[in-house]
């Protein structure tokens, strides 16, 4: 009768011993994966924060160049006034 790779015993460590090295790898694998999510969480949220930051700035950013405009065109409709408009705004 021939033996096969079948009847021989995988692993030759007492039981006690796997057992508790299994379950530390599988406590380390957990405690790896559990950082690793905090961490993507941590990074999702701050984008986020930023994307958001980003957006009140640029909005507020274009709030002041529409602002800007609009006095540019103010100070250019003043300056092609007649000059006897401008000095009865003021009493003159």
């Amino acid at each position: 009768m021939m033996t096969t790779g079948m009847d021989a015993k995988p692993f030759t460590s007492p039981l006690r011993k796997l057992v508790q090295f299994f379950q530390r790898s599988r406590d380390n694998w957990k405690a790896k994966y559990h950082e690793a999510k905090r961490l993507c969480k941590k990074l999702s949220n701050q984008v986020r924060a930023v994307e958001k930051s980003r957006e009140h700035w640029r909005e507020l950013a274009q709030r002041s160049q529409r602002q800007v405009q609009s006095l540019e065109q103010e100070l250019a409709a003043n300056k092609n006034a007649p000059s006897g408009v401008a000095g009865d705004l003021w009493g003159a």
